[in-house]
């Protein structure tokens, strides 16, 4: 595990080394604090049947700054490696390909949760000047920042996979952006087609974020997106491990 420790270590300070993290923590925090400002805006002008940390975590402006985050989180992962041909010495050392893999999904796993929890001050400020929670109950944070882990280990899998595919960061950003849009949209189609089955319309809800986050959000932990997000998560890496041996083995 030590091996495993030390690339994970490296992943981590990859990011912080490099200009990258500074932009999309910036991008970020700014998207959501605009965000967090206009649902308290709103708020104040009628009366809801929502609590702060609902209208935040289900919002425009929230979807927009979480899809984007992730090609530009994991885009250089593998697609560095590969142009700077530091793959290679990295593979002469005593480590596994697993070990590769996963230190790199769980570095950006890492990156990806100290967004988030950045996000934890939004709250804490808004509590601390109102005196009033953000939320109807603790199970609502507990569950919206669990669907935000889980959301973002299977979109940053989708992520590692796009990177290991090729040597350009561009193309491995479009390549996730695209899978990672079209699955978010797959979950709209019952919103949109109102003429489906019922059947249709519960597997399609199987596959929404939005649908998924809502209910989390309210502080009702639902296990099968757990387990959906966990298997989809698994599967991706494992394609992301199986394309990285096959890519290494043609250098």
């Amino acid at each position: 595990m030590r091996k495993f420790y030390t690339l994970l270590w490296r992943e981590v300070c990859g990011y912080f080394y490099s200009p990258i993290a500074y932009i999309v923590l910036v991008f970020f925090l700014l998207v959501a604090g605009v965000d967090f400002y206009f649902q308290i805006s709103f708020m104040n002008q009628r009366p809801v049947q929502y609590s702060v940390e609902e209208a935040f975590f289900n919002s425009v402006f929230f979807w927009f700054a979480f899809v984007l985050i992730f090609p530009l989180i994991t885009m250089r992962l593998f697609a560095e490696e590969f142009k700077l041909g530091t793959i290679e010495p990295l593979m002469t050392a005593p480590v596994r390909d697993w070990q590769v893999v996963l230190a790199k999904f769980f570095g950006a796993l890492v990156f990806y949760l100290i967004l988030w929890l950045s996000t934890l001050i939004y709250f804490w400020i808004f509590q601390t000047i109102t005196h009033q929670l953000a939320a109807n109950s603790a199970g609502a944070y507990w569950g919206s920042y669990l669907m935000l882990l889980l959301l973002g280990m299977f979109y940053l899998s989708v992520g590692c996979l796009a990177s290991v595919l090729t040597k350009n960061q561009i193309i491995a950003a479009i390549i996730s952006f695209c899978a990672i849009t079209l699955l978010f949209f797959l979950g709209l189609v019952q919103f949109i087609l109102l003429d489906v089955s019922s059947g249709t319309r519960d597997l399609l809800g199987y596959f929404s974020a939005i649908e998924h986050m809502g209910t989390f959000s309210r502080g009702m932990i639902d296990t099968r997106p757990i387990v959906f997000y966990l298997s989809m998560t698994i599967v991706m890496l494992t394609l992301t491990y199986q394309a990285f041996q096959s890519r290494k083995w043609r250098l």
